[in-house]
């Protein structure tokens, strides 16, 4: 094959796309906006790189909530299962955490991202760090800013793999979508994901309890339940728990402008536990009693004399059904550059079944940059991994046709 492909974006999506073209003897040109690739990938490594999860693929495509169907096809080539043994074959040990989650044996991202370039340099893809995209010239090239001034590329088959919107710093910054819409590509509004959220804290929970974390407790959001933990943070409260719920409490806030959570501090009692226990205070004050009986002291006490009134402090059956209900309005979310992933994105209206865009024969779409969202556990990495695949393999295909009809 003569032509050379086109891959545009470094994460794990671009560079999937990019073994599959090469594998299948295409020449592949990678273009990246910043210094080296990888960047998301390796800071999301920093604490241990969580690649996938153990759980059964049906539970699994379940996390992807309102596109589960679309992501199941992209699993369906390209699952959790085959994930692991693509990272056993890049020399990768992987382990299955008491969780569930399924992380490589050294815990880093690092070693695996350096395996995967070599065996990539090793099968001719060539890298082009730099290179900002900044969409087409008229006469159809690709326009890239580059440290020398502005550049053109003959566009051939192209993989978009760009990203979403959150951690800008890293290279998903969402510069790519005036570039689409100007040439009719829908793309619904980019929108935090796995986010924290802004409460309107007192001054004086927020100097004695911000940073403050909320372990071994549960929360519901209309028939949505998650049990982790979280932190109080400055302006709300964020952690895994409140990411769980992030897409509903989000789409809640922008439809009323705010929605209210509720916690459970005390997961493992029920209400007439907690109120017998409550009962027995005798003496003792309130705050001692809570400390000593229901461990509820720190932010968790807090939270009760933040969020109930005197009055309800004060009597103990409305008390008991506080600690389990525990009402936390939230207002908005933090800013998408804070969140761990976006929402939003290229609509599936916008491509076919290979993720080619209708509009643009030729032009696949791949990745963060597309509209789904899933919590964190692995499944963000997987849907990349697995979205790559399909579009990779979708522009290998597209590409043999065309030199079998040229023949």
């Amino acid at each position: 094959m003569t032509e050379r492909a086109i891959v545009i974006g470094g994460g794990p999506a671009g560079l999937m796309a990019a073994e599959k073209l090469a594998e299948g003897g295409v020449a592949v040109d990678l273009y990246e906006a910043m210094p080296s690739v990888g960047r998301k990938f390796l800071m999301a490594g920093k604490g241990g790189l969580n690649i996938t999860h153990s759980e059964a693929l049906a539970t699994f495509t379940a996390r992807y909530g309102t596109q589960s169907s679309k992501v199941a096809a992209w699993l369906a080539t390209f699952g959790p299962d085959r994930l692991r043994a693509w990272i056993h074959d890049l020399g990768i040990a992987t382990f299955i955490g008491s969780s569930g989650r399924v992380f490589p044996h050294e815990m880093k991202a690092a070693p695996l991202l350096r395996a995967w370039l070599h065996r990539l340099r090793a099968a001719g893809v060539r890298f082009h760090v730099r290179h900002r995209w900044l969409g087409w010239a008229a006469d159809g090239s690709l326009r890239f800013a580059t440290p020398s001034g502005e550049k053109l590329v003959p566009a051939g088959v192209t993989v978009l793999a760009l990203g979403g919107g959150s951690w800008p710093q890293l290279g998903s910054d969402g510069a790519w979508q005036s570039a689409l819409t100007a040439r009719q590509v829908e793309v619904a509004p980019l929108v935090p994901a796995n986010c924290g959220f802004e409460i309107g804290w007192s001054e004086h929970f927020r100097a004695r309890c911000a940073g403050e974390p909320l372990k071994n407790i549960a929360a519901t959001f209309g028939s949505a339940r998650a049990r982790g933990e979280a932190i109080v943070t400055e302006h709300g409260i964020e952690g895994g728990l409140i990411y769980a719920l992030s897409g509903p409490l989000r789409d809640a806030i922008a439809a009323k402008g705010e929605a209210v959570l509720l916690l459970d501090l005390l997961p493992n009692h029920d209400v007439a536990e907690i109120a017998n226990v409550l009962a027995q205070r005798g003496s003792r004050s309130l705050s001692s009693h809570l400390k000593s009986q229901l461990k509820l002291s720190g932010a968790k006490a807090g939270l009760l004399r933040e969020c109930l009134d005197p009055a309800t402090l004060a009597d103990t059956a409305r008390l008991a059904k506080g600690i389990k209900v525990l009402p936390l309005r939230l207002t908005a979310t933090r800013p998408i550059a804070e969140a761990i992933s976006s929402a939003g994105g290229v609509m599936f209206d916008s491509v076919d079944e290979r993720l080619m865009l209708n509009k643009l024969p030729g032009v696949f779409c791949a990745g963060e940059m597309l509209d789904w969202e899933a919590p964190t556990g692995g499944y963000l990495l997987t849907a990349c991994f697995a979205s790559g695949h399909v579009a990779g393999n979708a522009a290998l295909a597209r590409i043999k046709s065309r030199d079998a009809s040229n023949r």
